[in-house]
């Protein structure tokens, strides 16, 4: 299957599936700043999202200051958002709510 860049409305059906991410159009990304209680369960938050982006083989931008770490998704190859930011997306969600139980 060959990846393919979303449309607008695409990309506004499937922002209805996600909380707390902004959509820029511009540049045709995701991003969240998520936020830990500190620096080790960031960088722990981090690790398992690098590990989910190999194995997806889809990876973010992103950056870290203490607890808070801020994520983006876009497809490159693109030029803008694919199903795998907003797949990706979802995977950081799921990953942040282990943190928060």
């Amino acid at each position: 299957m060959t990846l393919q860049k979303m449309s607008p409305p695409e990309v506004a059906l499937q922002m209805q599936t996600l909380q707390d991410w902004s959509y820029d159009e511009n540049s045709g990304s995701v991003t969240r700043k998520f936020v830990l209680l500190d620096f080790v369960r960031a960088f722990d938050f981090m690790k398992q999202i690098a590990i989910a982006a190999e194995k997806y083989d889809h990876h973010p931008e992103w950056r870290n200051v203490y607890n808070k770490v801020t994520i983006t998704w876009t497809t490159h190859d693109v030029k803008g958002m694919s199903h795998k930011d907003i797949d990706m997306a979802h995977i950081c969600d799921q990953i942040y709510s282990s943190f928060m139980s």
